[in-house]
């Protein structure tokens, strides 16, 4: 293949209090600030994809069209801490689904799934819910 995925960009008004967000939620450090001013988060000694933050002066209007999905190893329990951390939940006119649909603290979405260790094939009730 080609292509890979370098990292993930998303573009917010405040880069500090989005970056201390993001740092703390998912374990990341800030790596490099680019030429542009924005921000490069990666987790230490990982092979995950990089999160990037752009400082960009418009305002979120609408439902994000590419969010993230991230597997805690308790749902519960990472959702209370995002909260606490300016995480709110949000309804975008999801019914009775597996999954928790919250905002960072500029509104975009993301979802925390269930655990791995909720049930025997977690994946398989969000795989047939996201078609």
């Amino acid at each position: 293949m080609g292509l890979v995925i370098e990292c993930v960009l998303i573009d917010c008004n405040d880069l500090e209090r989005m970056s201390e967000f993001w740092q703390a939620a998912l374990d990341l450090e800030h790596v490099w600030t680019g030429p542009s001013g924005g921000y490069q988060l990666e987790a230490q000694g990982s092979s995950s994809v990089p999160l990037a933050l752009m400082p960009c002066g418009d305002d979120k209007r609408e439902k994000n069209r590419l969010h993230l999905d991230l597997r805690p190893d308790n749902q519960e329990a990472e959702v209370r801490r995002l909260e606490h951390l300016g995480a709110a939940r949000v309804h975008i006119g999801q019914q009775d689904v597996p999954w928790v649909v919250m905002a960072d603290p500029e509104g975009n979405e993301f979802c925390v799934l269930q655990s791995v260790h909720s049930s025997t094939d977690p994946q398989s009730a969000e795989r047939s819910s996201m078609t």
